[in-house]
């Protein structure tokens, strides 16, 4: 990371001036909600921390003090700059290095063990509804794996409360971040919209990388989906639910019933989806003539790839080609 923007990260706040002073607790009028807080409530409050009508900001994570187990009415987003952190969310430890990311939904209970003056996080605050820019960014196309990953952002009970990314060695993913950090750092008069794309590049990167990400850690079925809906993702050409399973030490009755739980969905008819959204983007991007692009995503047979698509689109290829503007001789 950039070393300037590094030590700027590393000032003590005044929050830790007063823990290094003896202070023994979080200071909860700077998290809860006074109404809340008279009953102990171990929810954190986005008015609290998300001021002036902001969808998302960011704060350098506390360090020298325990912060104990709490919720959250707002999507927390936590990059490791530099050291370690050790969270407990929903019973799993997880230690997150350098390079590391980690997602939390709203129904997550986090804990946080002390931190040292070299452990260096970014916590980003964020309402849901600054994701709809960012998830629009990632196309128009139908992405069962974007759309299970952004379910696990959204909704409760899936398995699992947050999201794991170990993406370290991925360096755009890394710039990226470090992009957000100056973005949001800045008085840019545009800077909740840049902050908006660089968070759609940032999912739309993340959803390339499936095998760097871990959902809550006892979560086996939801990191199996992640997986399977990546391999569907990379190799539909050829890709097979017997292949996959055996692979991953599964049978394939368990593994289609899994399936179809987790994203209401056969397997069959997440790789057809996958191969006419493809096949629809080489129909407007390309030349190649429809009895090629049939093969290249996966359909040797002419003629049942032109009745596929027909009964989806209600076209055919060279119709949909003409809609989109694009001439075809086939």
């Amino acid at each position: 990371m950039n070393q300037e923007l590094l030590r700027q990260l590393s000032v003590i706040t005044e929050e830790e001036r007063s823990i290094l002073s003896g202070s023994k607790e979080v200071n909860r009028a700077l998290y809860y909600d006074s109404e809340k807080s008279r009953g102990a409530s171990n929810e954190i409050d986005y008015a609290r921390v998300l001021t002036n009508g902001k969808l998302i900001d960011l704060r350098p994570h506390v360090r020298f003090i325990h912060f104990p187990r709490h919720t959250h009415n707002f999507v927390e987003f936590i990059y490791m700059c530099q050291g370690s952190t050790t969270h407990i969310i929903d019973g799993q430890t997880i230690v997150l290095r350098e390079g590391d990311l980690l997602f939390l939904n709203q129904h997550a209970a986090q804990e946080i063990l002390p931190a040292g003056e070299n452990d260096i996080a970014v916590n980003f605050m964020i309402l849901p509804e600054f994701f709809d820019t960012a998830f629009r960014m990632m196309g128009n196309e139908d992405n069962a794996l974007r759309t299970f990953i952004i379910s696990c952002l959204t909704e409760q009970n899936r398995g699992g409360n947050y999201l794991y990314f170990q993406v370290a060695d991925v360096l755009p993913i890394q710039n990226l971040m470090e992009n957000l950090i100056w973005i949001m750092k800045s008085d840019l008069p545009n800077r909740r919209s840049l902050s908006q794309h660089t968070m759609g590049l940032l999912f739309l990167l993340l959803t390339n990388y499936a095998d760097k990400i871990s959902v809550s850690g006892s979560s086996y079925e939801q990191n199996m989906i992640i997986h399977l809906l990546s391999y569907v993702e990379n190799n539909y050409k050829n890709a097979s639910l017997s292949v996959f399973a055996q692979q991953n030490s599964i049978d394939d009755y368990t593994l289609s019933r899994m399936i179809k739980k987790n994203t209401g969905s056969t397997f069959k008819e997440l790789l057809q989806e996958k191969r006419l959204n493809q096949s629809c983007f080489l129909l407007t991007n390309t030349d190649l003539s429809v009895a090629d692009i049939a093969i290249a995503v996966g359909y040797d047979n002419t003629s049942f790839f032109h009745r596929l698509f027909r009964r989806t689109y209600d076209m055919s290829p060279k119709e949909y080609r003409a809609k989109e503007g694009i001439s075809s001789d086939t």
